[in-house]
């Protein structure tokens, strides 16, 4: 009870996102995330970060391939940028954090409902991440099968219930254009592009399918400085790494009662 007591009132200190960007404590250290996406180029991410003195953790990448169950080692050299600014987003904000890739598009650019499941899978069970990052959706016109939605849907409670919190990207043009996972709210944190000009805010959108609003730029190249969901959704998912680097034992719905604690509020 002490212990918990504690946390709480020391954390009531840092709810601001200044003051988490200024906590020395606040880096994303013991964090495991995984960024389902496009994969990683280790190699570019590694010289970006070693020009401004940061050494970051070495980035376990796989790929997985829509014809074969087997996953190959995949260091991001061929893919497309995509993944890339994710990653570069959230070691920006968080850069001793602990980052694996699941390439889940490969050469051909295609993705499917089954590999992106047995990503989230391969990151739950094999990683053991605390953290999955998803700058991804599919659209709703798309997954008209009932099946298909369950399964993923399942996929995403099982994150949940082994105490794995997954940031799912709204679609660029919601509510116009609905995708998923991000409309599967509950059990994770769905994110739309925000107006504001600061990294570390982000907003909660009260009766909303899709929850929360965050910074909608990239730092990796001029394509990412146009706003989008794929860039908003790993800056909060690198400040709720941050979080977990402070209080490392908190459940997903602990971090994402303090997301919404921390945030502005609608018409704030």
């Amino acid at each position: 009870m002490g212990d918990s007591a504690d946390f709480f009132s020391s954390i009531r200190e840092l709810l601001t996102p200044e003051k988490l960007l200024n906590d020395s404590r606040a880096n994303g250290q013991g964090v495991r995330l995984a960024v389902i996406d496009s994969g990683i180029d280790s190699n570019l991410l590694r010289e970006r970060f070693d020009k401004k003195n940061l050494t970051i953790e070495p980035i376990e990448g796989v790929l997985f391939k829509t014809d074969s169950p087997e996953v190959v080692a995949d260091d991001g050299s061929q893919s497309s940028p995509h993944g890339s600014v994710v990653a570069d987003i959230i070691l920006s904000l968080a850069p001793k954090v602990k980052l694996f890739s699941a390439n889940v598009f490969g050469s051909t650019g295609n993705c499917t409902v089954e590999t992106i499941i047995r990503a989230i899978e391969h990151a739950i069970h094999v990683w053991k991440v605390k953290i999955i990052n998803l700058s991804l959706g599919i659209v709703e016109s798309q997954l008209q099968q009932i099946s298909k939605r369950y399964q993923l849907l399942r996929a995403v409670e099982q994150a949940y219930f082994h105490d794995v919190l997954i940031f799912a990207a709204a679609h660029n043009d919601h509510p116009i254009t609905r995708s998923y996972p991000s409309l599967f709210a509950p059990p994770l944190i769905s994110v739309n592009k925000s107006d504001s000009s600061n990294p570390l805010e982000f907003m909660y959108q009260l009766h909303e399918s899709v929850e929360f609003a965050a910074y909608a730029r990239g730092y990796l190249g001029p394509f990412s400085r146009e706003p989008a969901t794929s860039w908003a959704t790993p800056h909060l998912a690198a400040i709720a790494a941050k979080l977990l680097s402070i209080h490392p034992n908190m459940k997903p719905f602990e971090i994402k009662t303090l997301l919404y604690w921390m945030s502005k509020k609608r018409g704030d």
